[in-house]
């Protein structure tokens, strides 16, 4: 079944209202609801959710005898964001009793020994998940180095072959960030087959993948970009909008359908603001919008999320 396809655990209960609604702030329960009407899609408690549900798999997977997940991030250079995100995947797999490892080069790395390192992350049985820390250095030729992951160990599904098979039906790992959103919308009982889908932003490891996925979900897909014409024009006419083009705050309240669901996965630091902003206005949009994410704690906490799914996977796959 090619990813983005309907499964049984979409038919799921919202398991991530159940969670949103034991949160408190002092004596208030939190409302998972904006005033103007837009409930929040709150990627934060959904992920701790998928967490709790993969722990107990893994737990399972470890009692029946099977390998234990082991994701492999290769780091090449010295980026300090790709040590911070490394840092993170690496304590969301203790989190849910897997292993990891890192595997670095230095900035000077050549794309052979690059590849050499892939090649032999893959012919390691014990690692069953392996994760090329974009961006890598510019000298080197990224889509040659992810190509060289094995389609049974491309957990973070950005290589050529694994995206290929979201076009051609054949079994490959969804990229994370725009499986997470696809989470989002089952976790929340979102329909998607037969809507109108709005993807604005074309990034081969976004903006293209997460149209693709709701497409295998039989929306009707319209891809638009920072240079689109009239993009409100097209925006006013979709049930779900996918901000993904990376321009802080393009996506105004007045350009988004009345009850329409908005998933933003951009973040943005703006001069003059006290926090980082989604591709979104969040504070307009959400007095239109039926569902909507916030930035931060949306869409971000999802792709780590399904990046211990996927590794989890590998392993099952193996067993």
């Amino acid at each position: 079944m090619p990813f983005g396809a309907v499964t049984e655990e979409a038919k799921l209960p919202i398991i991530a209202r159940e969670a949103t609604a034991s949160l408190r702030t002092g004596d208030n329960e939190m409302e998972n609801v904006e005033k103007g009407g837009a409930m929040i899609l709150d990627g934060t408690a959904t992920a701790r959710v998928i967490r709790t549900e993969i722990t107990e798999e893994v737990a399972a997977l470890k009692s029946a005898g099977g390998i234990t997940p082991h994701l492999a991030a290769v780091l090449i250079g010295a980026d300090p964001a790709s040590e911070t995100y490394v840092s993170m995947k690496q304590k969301a797999c203790g989190w849910v009793g897997m292993r990891s490892s890192v595997h670095r080069l230095p900035d000077t790395a050549t794309q052979e020994e690059a590849e050499a390192l892939v090649h032999s992350l893959n012919a390691d049985p014990h690692i069953t998940g392996i994760l090329v820390q974009h961006p890598i250095p510019k000298h080197l030729h990224e889509p040659s180095v992810l190509d060289q992951v094995s389609r049974e160990k491309d957990v973070d599904g950005i290589s050529r072959m694994s995206l290929g098979g979201l076009i051609n039906g054949e079994p490959a790992f969804p990229s994370c960030t725009p499986a997470g959103i696809i989470e989002l919308l089952d976790r929340y009982n979102i329909p998607i087959s037969g809507k109108k889908a709005v993807v604005v932003g074309r990034s081969i490891i976004l903006g293209k993948p997460v149209a693709m996925m709701l497409l295998n979900r039989n929306a009707t897909v319209t891809i638009c970009h920072s240079k689109t014409e009239n993009l409100a024009e097209v925006t006013l006419q979709a049930d779900i909008v996918v901000a993904a083009v990376g321009r802080a705050e393009l996506i105004t309240g007045e350009m988004i359908k009345p009850g329409a669901a908005v998933l933003d996965a951009g973040y943005n630091r703006v001069v003059g603001k006290g926090h980082d902003v989604g591709d979104v206005e969040y504070d307009s949009a959400s007095k239109v919008a039926g569902w909507i994410t916030p930035v931060p704690g949306g869409v971000g906490p999802m792709t780590i999320a399904m990046l211990l799914r996927n590794t989890l996977l590998a392993a099952q796959n193996r067993y």
